[in-house]
């Protein structure tokens, strides 16, 4: 299996775990807003030190974000890149054609690249922590403004858990394909990218109808299970504001403060 961590659920004990689902939904969505006032060295130090302590505060082994994050790292570093070779200003280094490495240029880099970083690991955090269950009825329930609009809210949230429930099991049905692969001799490792590119196109048949049949199952799954959409549905677990959340706003509204101020 791989170890895409995003949209897996970690069963835990820690503070964090008792938070209510929809504070935590909530809390990161403003935080990918939040890190956006973060513009110097003092506001990203602030922001790291918040995302430290979140991280702390779930009792799971540093590596369990790790991996949540080397999946997206190539990612992080092209667009670093292109803050660090196509940003002007300060002390040139050095300058070729369209091409320059200025002082400025490596700031930004830095900044884009610890801004995604913080992104990802506090998305992490709440999945981790948070039953896919509990992370659709909180959907549903940030969406609840949409209701006036004629928004099918409850079953937009029921489809966005479900993709990202299903995110690392199409990881895993990708290694598998591509682990089966290796074995009858198809090699994704050497040559341009162009060849890689060539080796890789094979994977998007299979994953296309292993992906149909999962869908299948789900959806038997659900009908056997009495699923008749969400109109005069109950549910056995109802979502309820705790003590705790109020560590939870409260660190977060701290956060806002201090980037506000440093910023």
């Amino acid at each position: 299996m791989t170890k895409i961590i995003i949209g897996r659920y970690i069963p835990g004990s820690a503070l964090i775990y008792k938070f209510d689902a929809r504070g935590k939904l909530l809390v990161t969505f403003l935080f990918v807003f939040a890190i956006f006032l973060a513009n110097n060295w003092p506001t990203y130090l602030v922001a790291t030190l918040y995302t430290g302590l979140a991280i702390m505060g779930t009792g799971l082994r540093a590596h369990v974000f790790w991996d949540g994050v080397k999946p997206m790292v190539l990612l992080i570093l092209f667009t670093s890149a292109l803050q660090l070779f196509f940003s002007t200003g300060g002390t040139v280094y050095f300058h070729w054609w369209g091409l320059w490495l200025t002082s400025t240029g490596i700031v930004n880099a830095i900044f884009i690249f610890l801004r995604f970083t913080l992104i990802i690991l506090i998305s992490t955090v709440m999945t981790v922590t948070t039953q896919p269950l509990a992370i659709s009825d909180a959907m549903e329930w940030l969406l609840t403004p949409l209701k006036w609009v004629g928004v099918p809210v409850a079953q937009l949230a029921l489809v966005m858990s479900i993709a990202l429930r299903f995110v690392p099991t199409l990881f895993d049905e990708t290694l598998k394909i591509m682990n089966a692969q290796k074995a009858r001799g198809a090699d994704f490792n050497s040559g341009g990218l162009i060849k890689r590119s060539k080796a890789i196109a094979p994977l998007i048949i299979p994953l296309f109808i292993s992906s149909l049949e999962i869908a299948v199952d789900l959806a038997t799954a659900m009908e056997a299970r009495g699923y008749q959409g969400t109109s005069g549905r109950t549910r056995y677990r109802v979502l309820s504001w705790q003590k705790y959340d109020l560590l939870n706003a409260g660190a977060f509204v701290v956060l806002l403060i201090l980037l506000k101020v440093l910023g």
